[in-house]
């Protein structure tokens, strides 16, 4: 499963992650940073993503539009993007579920 960094998010994330979620990438290393989140949205959905946002707004757009794309909202506001990581590393196991779910669209992570 691959995860889509929004832009408030370090691209290191990428590598520092790849062994549990290759071909991870971040919004600016695909020239998607001074994009709207619409285009985001349908950049993730068209090429398998889930986008990791601190960003309400994809949530928002998760209840709207439902997935694809399926949504990981990192909630408690700005952190070092070790402790991000670490955060994620620690919920692997609930976004592997959140991929596998057909139901589900967003995950909520404090």
């Amino acid at each position: 499963m691959k995860l889509l960094f929004d832009q408030n998010l370090s691209y290191k994330l990428c590598q520092q992650l790849a062994d549990l979620f290759p071909g991870s990438t971040q919004v600016r290393l695909q020239q998607l940073d001074q994009a709207d989140d619409l285009k985001v949205w349908s950049y993730a959905k068209m090429n398998g993503f889930l986008v990791v946002t601190q960003d309400s707004d994809y949530a928002d757009m998760a209840v709207l539009f439902g997935p694809p794309p399926k949504v990981i909202w990192l909630r408690g506001g700005n952190r070092p993007t070790s402790e991000i990581e670490a955060l994620l590393r620690q919920h692997a196991g609930e976004i592997n579920a959140l991929a596998q779910d057909n139901q589900a669209s967003c995950l909520e992570l404090y």
